[in-house]
């Protein structure tokens, strides 16, 4: 169905390498929860962004990848279609993966008249992956390379290697609480919703459409 007067522009970013085996229909019925969201009535109907510099929803079936660059406009309980998304996702990726979604206020678009207050913006980050230990591994490696590049500033990479070994026991002893806590045969909380929440509220907004 149509969503006019969305109060949002929701955009999903990300890369997800696939299994070899993996058939065009199965990942049309993975994807189902966000091409139904849309009012499509299947993936091809469906993966056309909203803008049409974006090149949507690809099958990249060459290299095994789902290349994800596409905008809907949305509500909140677009979150929901995501959960469901990124759960059968995981059953499809070759390795772990990071989707990138950022919550556009609409009413802020008017950049020449813009409402008074804050736009209600927000960004999550998900992650996919076959098993746990690969989704912590995307997490780990995105939360290194922010650390690296922000501590860069005040130091050399060759001091670092001691702040990457404590980021690494972290991530150790997650892993380890999840299969003493039995919950290994289910992904761990965040990898089928937000696994981490970037610039939200305020502080400015996150520019559109960087590739």
């Amino acid at each position: 169905m149509a969503r006019y007067n969305a109060p949002f522009e929701i955009h999903v970013h990300g890369d997800v390498p696939l299994r070899a085996d993996v058939a065009y229909e199965q990942l049309q019925e993975a994807l189902k929860p966000i091409w139904k969201y849309a009012g499509a009535k299947s993936l091809a109907d469906g993966a056309e962004s909203s803008y049409e510099e974006e090149p949507g929803i690809k099958f990249d079936a060459t290299e095994h990848v789902l290349r994800m660059c596409w905008t809907v406009p949305g509500d909140e309980d677009f979150r929901q279609s995501l959960d469901e998304m990124c759960m059968s996702l995981n059953e499809l990726a070759e390795q772990g993966a990071a989707i990138e979604v950022t919550f556009y206020d609409a009413d802020f678009d008017d950049e020449d008249n813009p409402p008074e207050g804050e736009a209600r913006d927000d960004f999550v980050m998900l992650f996919v992956g076959p098993t746990p230990a690969a989704i912590m591994q995307v997490q780990r490696d995105l939360l290194v390379e922010d650390v690296v590049n922000m501590m860069e500033r005040h130091f050399d990479g060759a001091e670092l290697g001691g702040v990457v070994a404590e980021i690494d026991k972290l991530f150790g002893q997650r892993f380890e609480q999840l299969v003493s806590s039995l919950e290994i045969g289910r992904p761990p909380r965040g990898s089928g919703g937000s696994g981490g929440n970037g610039p939200g509220h305020g502080g400015g907004r996150r520019p559109r459409h960087l590739h």
